[in-house]
């Protein structure tokens, strides 16, 4: 198996898995999520993303993601939620990752009526991989399989189905100023595009 490809047993779990729960969801209540995205490798932290100055890398991840609210505000559009992935990555290199981290989101765009806008930040989390990737290392060639999850994600759904929606995310796994570790390696980030199931 090319190490370009996603190991086919992995995506075909996944799918069944997102598939499968997603028939057996409860819509009414939109507490809880399961999603699946996938995203390329780029070397910018998500700022550089955002600012369009990121150089992208044949390096690939698909992930299976969930979430579920801790807490909602009842007078501002705003909640918590936890979030958490598994994901495999490809290209460079072959590797799993899993990640943790609360995330806030923010629904009080005043569009909301026409496509229901949520932005989503998770400043601070846990990611672990099996292994260090090469886009990891510092000039030493170390690197540390634990580092910051962090993301920042739009997400847009329509008024008449608002259980199901689409989301841009912004994955970044760094050593927050080399505060976890002092290799000097950035971390990875990837630009991904999933589809979420609320139940």
């Amino acid at each position: 198996m090319s190490s370009r490809t996603p190991p086919f047993c992995l995506i075909l779990t996944l799918s069944a898995m997102l598939l499968g729960l997603h028939g057996q969801a409860q819509a009414q209540s939109r507490d809880s999520s399961w999603g699946l995205y996938a995203g390329k490798y780029h070397d910018a932290e998500p700022a550089g993303a955002i600012a369009g100055t990121a150089n992208y890398t044949d390096h690939y991840m698909l992930a299976l993601t969930g979430s579920t609210t801790l807490w909602k505000s009842q007078d501002w559009p705003l909640a918590l939620e936890l979030d958490g992935m598994i994901g495999q990555q490809w290209g460079k290199a072959s590797l799993t990752e899993v990640a943790v981290a609360p995330a806030i989101r923010w629904s009080g765009f005043p569009w909301r009526d026409v496509l229901r806008t949520d932005l989503r930040l998770a400043p601070l989390g846990i990611s672990y991989t099996s292994e260090v990737g090469p886009m990891e290392r510092g000039a030493n060639g170390q690197g540390t399989r634990t580092l910051n999850f962090l993301f920042v994600e739009a997400a847009f759904s329509r008024p008449q189905t608002p259980d199901t929606e689409l989301f841009v995310r912004l994955h970044h796994r760094c050593a927050i100023y080399d505060l976890l570790n002092s290799n000097g390696a950035n971390g990875e980030d990837f630009l991904s595009f999933g589809l979420r199931f609320k139940f």
